[in-house]
């Protein structure tokens, strides 16, 4: 790898994922995806505050730090912050008010020092992607998102910050096994967003320097794999805590806290002692204790993010093998959840159906007709899920299925980006 002389010639892009991230580097014209960790090129966007040691850790090994028990504050999902009210406030981390936004900069930090050690090069520009849509139906929220984090971005020492649509630059990723001009609809589905766009590619449009003429339409909604776990959570593993569970006296049982311990960014707020002291009021509603007795055993032992990361577990394992069982020995002994395909299919059909209406809507916004689409080309962890590739193929049945690298098509292509943007193609 050859030095750059200054630092205009080293740049970092950036996919700052829901589940994962990855970043790739230009160094003198050449790209490469940077390792992150232990050999891989994607790390889980995952930060762990470790009260024990009092250190900070990343990605698999905050994982694993928190599975093993430690002490501390793990938090995941970060990018879903982004646009909500809760990036304004503040979490208790180890004794002490942390701003969220500290928190999202410690791992962007984390990723650009990885990306300095191994490219041996200070970097100080940036392309982050963005999905279509950080916040669903309010524009003011999506700006505000992308201006947060380029903000934080520059906080961290980035001195130029650009960005770029997920679902283009994986358009950009595809073009380069293309040997002739196609018209093909990205389909990037992650952990919080399913974008898509309507993208003219092919050897005949490659070397144009601009490409805003070829993306005839974007789109998406902000529905994906964390939403997924979401809801096999809420249909496999609440109704044992008591969710849906008949009330006393024919009252309904509140519902909010089995939504919050579904949903991975909202888990660490339930261990705070008014959110205890209202899972403890749930025993006035509750006909079965057993059931009250394991959701209060999950939140005393801050069982949560393990509850979620099993739920995980299990839906990539279906993807994978067509069944699987969600181990909850950790709460009861003996307690656990199959999960078959149709388990799978049956708690997620709803959110299929608005991930297929999204794509219909952007390709009707592109002004074509559906049958003039030749590529269905699908990149993003989520798209792994059989049952979601053939939803979209039967809305495009003509379409030939192309399958990009799950977790690294968005990042090469925005390292691709990246070198145009700052004219180092």
């Amino acid at each position: 790898m050859s030095q750059p002389s200054s630092t205009a010639n080293c740049i970092a892009a950036i996919d700052f994922g829901t589940s994962n991230s990855a970043v790739c580097v230009v160094n003198d014209g050449s790209l490469f995806p940077i390792p992150l960790e232990h050999g891989h090129t994607t790390i889980p966007t995952a930060v762990f505050h470790n009260a024990e040691q009092g250190v900070t850790t990343f990605g698999r090994q905050a994982l694993s730090q928190y599975q093993d028990g430690n002490e501390g504050r793990l938090m995941r999902s970060l990018k879903s912050l982004l646009g909500s009210d809760l990036l304004a406030e503040t979490t208790v981390v180890n004794g002490r008010a942390v701003p969220y936004r500290h928190i999202i900069g410690q791992f962007l930090t984390h990723l650009r020092e990885l990306a300095e050690s191994h490219a041996s090069c200070p970097i100080e520009r940036v392309v982050l992607g963005r999905p279509v849509h950080f916040v669903d139906d309010d524009e003011e929220r999506d700006e505000l998102a992308e201006t947060t984090l380029g903000s934080i971005a520059q906080e961290i020492g980035f001195r130029e910050v650009r960005f770029q649509y997920e679902p283009i630059v994986a358009a950009l990723d595809l073009e380069s096994s293309l040997a002739n001009d196609e018209l093909a609809l990205v389909c990037d589905i992650g952990g919080g967003t399913s974008d898509f766009s309507i993208v003219r590619v092919g050897p005949s449009r490659a070397a144009k320097p601009d490409r805003s003429g070829d993306v005839l339409a974007s789109g998406g909604i902000h529905v994906a794999g964390t939403d997924f776990d979401q809801r096999l959570s809420m249909s496999g593993v609440m109704p044992l805590l008591g969710y849906g569970a008949p009330g006393k006296e024919g009252r309904p049982v509140p519902t909010s806290v089995y939504f919050d311990l579904a949903t991975w960014h909202k888990i660490n707020f339930l261990y705070s002692f008014p959110e205890l002291a209202r899972a403890e009021e749930l025993k006035l509603f509750l006909l079965d204790m057993n059931m009250h007795e394991r959701l209060m055993a999950v939140l005393r032992g801050r069982h949560g993010h393990r509850i979620a990361s099993h739920v995980e577990t299990a839906k990539i394992a279906v993807a994978e093998n067509g069944s699987a069982r969600i181990d909850l020995s950790f709460i009861e002994p003996g307690l656990d959840v199959a999960v078959s395909e149709s388990t799978l299919s049956n708690a997620l059909s709803p959110l299929l159906d608005r991930i297929t209406g999204a794509a219909l809507q952007a390709v009707a916004r592109a002004g074509i007709a559906f049958d003039e689409i030749t590529i269905l080309y699908f990149t993003g962890g989520s798209t792994g899920l059989r049952q979601l590739r053939e939803r979209l193929q039967g809305a495009f049945p003509r379409s030939r299925v192309v399958a990009g690298d799950k977790f690294s098509s968005v990042v090469r292509g925005l390292g691709l980006s990246a070198a145009r943007q700052f004219d180092l193609a």
